[in-house]
């Protein structure tokens, strides 16, 4: 066990009672460029496995991604606000190599082009709950979509894009859903028709051969090193964890879409706890397989992360907070929806500042450490989902209490503030 993670074990009961945790990612939009696949497999990145489970998620992403292409002059608007973001034109498909999935910034557009799909039927450029990085935490009633291999992605690579991304944003987007409940239904079960034909519905997007995928992060690692015979077995264990991991994180995926905010946030907290599940179970091996490495492998490892630069540009961590004035809380549009009697002002007074200790909590100590190795990167990903999850312990109870005291009617008013926001 490393230093940094029996610290974090020892402080868990008292640090994070008070209001402390770690930020939204705040980088500019990454978007991939294919490489083609003879230098792919130069490099030791494009494992060769055939159709089946790779097949299934990359015909789902295929379809996603036709929400951001788009084509005539929605499509054109999409492409130029990208390219105003990041100074970039995006090209080809990144769901065309079997490997995309362990690939970042592929994962950034399958996420936005499902986000978006769903949204305002696909007439936005971009979305209010974006985060720094193009993606997006909520994909219709589905919360962190690449929840697996942005833990890995971190802990193996230090690449943060993905991870840090995660905070105040999330839990807003929970409280003031961005869809309306025509949108969120289609996720579960899209319309018939032409129009509705490449819908990224929640059964596609938890797809059962989630858990297979997630042996490719250590496929790359066989692939790419010398090992030992005593190191090829602890792999395969870890090769096993990895897999029983993401079949944790599968398993919490939400069978419907949740209709109130209170019961997003419970989605929320079982995705961040069932997360927390899976680090768990591949804390041992994880830390294993690295305590094993000599100097030389150690640098092998750290040639293969370069390696995986062009697919994964760096992100510093320490770009990642998300300044606390993001997504302002929106009491004048509340008061002017609701017309709010005092009993249920003080009420939303106190949802008021339960959110704000929820924010200051996932912005106050984000001070993630680039030099931090993988083990103790694995540690600091379970204590920042432990910021999360206080967050939510905080902002539910007082929603819930706020929520008892309004009509259907001004429930249903509330539902509509952060599905009408346009960005």
């Amino acid at each position: 066990m490393t230093g940094l993670f029996r610290r974090a074990q020892a402080r868990e009961g008292a640090v994070w009672k008070f209001p402390i945790g770690i930020a939204a990612l705040g980088t500019s939009l990454l978007l991939l460029s294919t490489a083609p696949s003879g230098v792919a497999q130069a490099r030791g990145l494009h494992i060769r496995i055939g159709g089946g489970p790779i097949g299934v998620v990359r015909s789902v992403a295929g379809m996603a991604l036709g929400g951001l292409r788009g084509g005539g002059r929605r499509g054109e608007r999409v492409r130029l606000a990208r390219d105003e973001a990041t100074g970039s034109i995006p090209r080809g498909d990144p769901t065309r190599s079997p490997d995309w999935i362990v690939r970042p910034v592929a994962r950034v557009q399958v996420a936005a082009g499902s986000a978006l799909v769903g949204w305002h039927g696909g007439r936005g450029v971009n979305g209010w709950w974006q985060h720094g990085d193009g993606s997006y935490g909520w994909v219709g009633p589905l919360f962190w979509p690449f929840a697996y291999y942005d833990i890995t992605d971190y802990a193996l690579w230090g690449d943060g894009m993905g991870f840090w991304g995660y905070g105040y944003r999330d839990v807003y987007a929970a409280i003031f859903t961005p869809y309306d409940d025509d949108e969120l239904a289609r996720y579960v079960s899209p319309p018939t028709g032409r129009k509705f034909r490449g819908f990224p519905t929640l059964a596609r997007a938890c797809s059962d051969h989630a858990g297979e995928l997630a042996s490719l992060p250590v496929e790359q690692i066989r692939q790419a090193m010398r090992t030992s015979e005593e190191q090829r077995a602890i792999l395969d264990d870890l090769r096993k964890a990895s897999v029983e991991a993401a079949q944790i994180i599968h398993d919490a995926c939400p069978a419907e879409a949740a209709a109130i905010p209170s019961a997003r946030l419970a989605a929320m907290q079982q995705r961040l706890e069932a997360m927390k599940s899976a680090i768990a179970r591949i804390r041992e091996p994880f830390e294993q397989f690295y305590e094993s490495l000599d100097d030389d492998q150690k640098a092998e490892l750290a040639a293969l992360n370069e390696q995986r630069a062009p697919f994964a540009p760096k992100v510093p961590p320490a770009q990642s907070c998300t300044p606390p004035d993001v997504l302002p809380w929106p009491a004048s549009d509340i008061e002017a929806k609701l017309h709010l009697n005092d009993s249920q002002r003080e009420a939303l007074g106190t949802l008021a500042r339960m959110d704000a200790l929820a924010r200051n909590t996932l912005n106050f100590a984000c001070q993630p450490d680039d030099n931090l190795g993988p083990p103790d990167r694995l540690a600091t990903a379970d204590v920042r989902l432990d910021a999360m999850l206080e967050a939510i312990k905080w902002v539910r109870p007082a929603l819930d209490d706020f929520f008892a005291t309004l009509s259907d009617e001004q429930k249903a008013q509330f539902d509509t503030i952060g599905a009408k926001r346009m960005s």
